[in-house]
């Protein structure tokens, strides 16, 4: 797969336009992305997951590309809105939903909605009456990076009682929704989850339910944690059990880190040197209350290029903050380096600028678009 990639050149004339740290992001790596997420899963309509990375840039090369959204709040419902997004292009795929965000998701016209609960189903049926509802099957998948089932999903044995909750409380059911879990590389654990979606679907059917969409989530990624994935080879297997089990059904999917993660590159700065404990450390312009955040929110293993050509050394990186827990990496291999010296990190543009901070007065690194 095509990754975005600074060359050493690049990195040099970026820094002296516009200073460090500085987030580089190349648009056309996203519509790439997009492209061949559409090419190897046809029949998939995409929602992206705009919690993953809410940058204008990405948000607006999505709508020219006729993308769909996922949305998680009332904030995030608000900007794709005044970004002119058409809130049948939205759905609201947060299990748990805040009353403000019901509240904007009505005002703006929003009617698809996921529950996993018995209190959810009652929640929608007071805020949003008549809306269309997809039930979150919890799935079990250990080998994912972030197992986000330990927080969200239905158990399978309560499926079809929650459905009938849901339809006898003047709610529209429409479809059920998983997710694997974040940077899942398991394919099985995709085809598991069909697996089981099948038959809730069949029993649903045999209770009258008009059941019309699959949302399969995200968790999709070509880049984790320094290991290229064979992204291709998990779609083509994951189509084909698409068209096996569920030929007739709209399948939906939320993909944000495969959207994003590699659009974006970061250049950073050594600003300090030291020796401490016999060992050495390096301090960079930017830290984990910055860009480096995923390193804590997103379990990221962030790679360091110097583009020099010299032994390495086990070393620590640290930030620029005053905070002693602002260590992004240690024992990290890393060539000898000098105050000025520049870091290229490629692949951070998912789970970064999101959570990034402006901890202790430090500005969120600046981005600009990648031109040639």
């Amino acid at each position: 797969m095509k990754f975005f990639q600074l060359t050493q050149s690049e990195v040099q004339q970026y820094a002296q336009l516009y200073n460090t740290p500085l987030l580089i992001l190349s648009l056309e790596q996203i519509k790439h992305n997009y492209t061949l997420f559409k090419q190897h899963l046809p029949t998939v309509k995409i929602h992206y997951a705009i919690k993953s990375n809410s940058d204008n840039n990405i948000i607006k090369t999505l709508i020219d590309l006729d993308s769909h959204f996922d949305v998680a709040s009332d904030g995030e419902i608000l900007d794709l809105i005044s970004m002119g997004v058409s809130s049948d292009h939205i759905i609201y795929a947060n299990p748990v939903k805040t009353p403000s965000g019901l509240s904007t998701a009505k005002l703006a016209g929003i009617y698809k909605f996921t529950y996993d609960s018995e209190s959810e189903v009652y929640k929608l049926a007071r805020e949003v009456p008549g809306s269309q509802v997809l039930l979150r099957i919890k799935m079990e998948n250990s080998d994912a990076l972030i197992d986000l089932n330990k927080k969200f999903g239905a158990d399978v044995k309560e499926a079809i009682s929650l459905l009938k909750l849901a339809r006898n409380n003047n709610l529209n059911v429409v479809g059920l929704c998983f997710h694997v879990g974040s940077g899942s590389l398991n394919v099985e654990a995709y085809i598991n989850a069909l697996i089981v979606c099948r038959k809730i679907f069949d029993e649903a059917i045999k209770e009258g339910f008009n059941m019309q969409y699959l949302d399969i989530g995200g968790g999709f990624t070509s880049f984790l944690n320094d290991q290229e994935v064979d992204i291709e080879l998990i779609f083509k297997t994951l189509n084909i059990a698409l068209i096996k089990y569920f030929p007739d059904i709209e399948i939906w999917a939320e993909p944000g880190r495969f959207i994003c993660a590699n659009a974006s590159n970061l250049i950073t700065s050594v600003i300090g040197t030291t020796i401490r404990n016999n060992k050495q450390w390096y301090f960079l312009d930017e830290g984990i209350y910055g860009t480096f955040s995923g390193v804590i929110f997103d379990y990221w293993n962030p790679q360091f290029i110097t583009f020099k050509n010299q032994d390495k050394i086990y070393s620590t990186l640290a930030g620029p903050s005053c905070d002693s827990m602002d260590i992004i990496v240690r024992d990290q291999l890393m060539e000898s380096l000098e105050i000025g010296d520049l870091i290229l990190t490629p692949n951070c543009g998912a789970y970064s600028t999101v959570t990034a901070t402006n901890f202790n007065g430090f500005s969120k690194a600046k981005i600009i678009i990648y031109k040639k």
